[in-house]
């Protein structure tokens, strides 16, 4: 299965999901405590709209920088993916993705479903947030394994070739001294082969990765630029613009590491950095757009931006921890070397810390 058509697969649901909801989520009404914000010395239109004007450049910076920076230090030697400093900052940023999905994604999609602005039944008798996480981390499974299956089966003949070309000097060997050189050559030549299937395999993955990883991380960014491009209180916008630039930087530097690891050419590389820089300052100039007729609080958009935050949050906590942190953790490298162990759990914790600290903010 080509590139163009994981990512297709990938994005497309969702895609239509949003543009089919948000005729819905512009249009709902909602009773008269929900969904307005009070009239006070916080609440300033014109000068709400100037806040988000220049959040949208900053976030846009921020994010391009964060995305890029593995990408551009590639050509660092220190930096390059088979040195132990990059072990360390892909741990650091994936610990920033966890703690996204943690603290700041999961606990936003419990505010939306568990809103008294909801009806008591069924939103209060359920924990909707946690099953539908729960679905997002079994669908990102099922995409992951999905995806291997086809890359494997689209091998299978490569493969049964190989071992049928191992089999063929054997049968000869005990016939002359001369056909030994040509059963070591052959099995040098199949041992190569495997060695660059499993490569090839290794990189198959690194590229579901970065595009489910994308896609949780696109989800969140345009419900949170959302949010904020429709509100008008300038006190929660104000520290927001900050929090979510330090945001856009620390995870855009995982997502940028990820991309690396893939290996993409110059035009998907381009495109996955385009998306990541853009979904925060689109959702919050959507935000701007239907800021008359948008309300946070309405039923409609509580229970459509809390579904899709707790979808995102799923897909993110199961591609931190299974794709990434297991994946380096148990993995060779970090089990032959145990002070890089220690190291890369410190960075871990230092990044989700870190990002847990912003969740004060954003």
């Amino acid at each position: 299965m080509s590139t163009y058509k994981v990512n297709q697969t990938l994005t497309l649901p969702f895609s239509l999901l949003l543009l089919l909801l948000l005729p819905s989520l512009s249009l709902a009404t909602s009773p008269e405590d929900c969904g307005v914000e009070t009239e006070g010395t916080c609440h300033n239109k014109p000068k709400a709209l100037r806040l988000k004007v220049i959040a949208i450049a900053t976030i846009l910076i921020a994010s391009m920088m964060g995305v890029c920076l593995p990408l551009v230090t590639k050509s660092v030697p220190a930096l390059h993916p088979d040195r132990n400093l990059f072990v360390v900052v892909k741990a650091f940023a994936s610990g920033v993705i966890l703690a996204t999905g943690y603290m700041h994604v999961l606990p936003d999609s419990f505010n939306d479903l568990q809103s008294p602005c909801l009806p008591e039944n069924p939103w209060h008798k359920f924990p909707f947030t946690t099953f539908i996480a729960m679905l997002s981390a079994i669908f990102t499974l099922l995409v992951d394994s999905l995806m291997l299956t086809f890359y494997n089966r689209n091998k299978k003949g490569s493969s049964d070739a190989a071992v049928v070309s191992s089999e063929s000097p054997m049968e000869f060997h005990g016939h002359g001294h001369g056909h030994g050189h040509g059963h070591s050559g052959a099995m040098e030549v199949v041992g190569h082969d495997l060695e660059e299937n499993k490569k090839d395999v290794a990189l198959r993955r690194n590229r579901v990765i970065a595009q489910v990883l994308e896609l949780g991380i696109v989800v969140h960014s345009v419900v949170i630029g959302l949010g904020m491009g429709a509100s008008q209180n300038v006190c929660m916008i104000r520290p927001l613009v900050a929090a979510l630039c330090f945001h856009q930087l620390f995870e855009g530097m995982g997502l940028g590491g990820c991309i690396l690891q893939a290996e993409y050419g110059l035009k998907m590389k381009s495109i996955l950095v385009f998306f990541f820089s853009v979904t925060t300052p689109f959702g919050i100039a959507l935000g701007i757009a239907l800021s008359n007729v948008y309300r946070d609080g309405s039923p409609t958009a509580l229970i459509v931006v809390g579904v899709l935050n707790a979808s995102s949050a799923g897909l993110l906590n199961y591609t931190a921890l299974v794709d990434l942190l297991s994946a380096d953790f148990l993995g060779p490298r970090l089990q032959g070397n145990v002070r890089l162990q220690m190291v890369a759990f410190a960075a871990v914790l230092l990044g989700a810390g870190g990002m847990s600290l912003m969740a004060k903010w954003a």
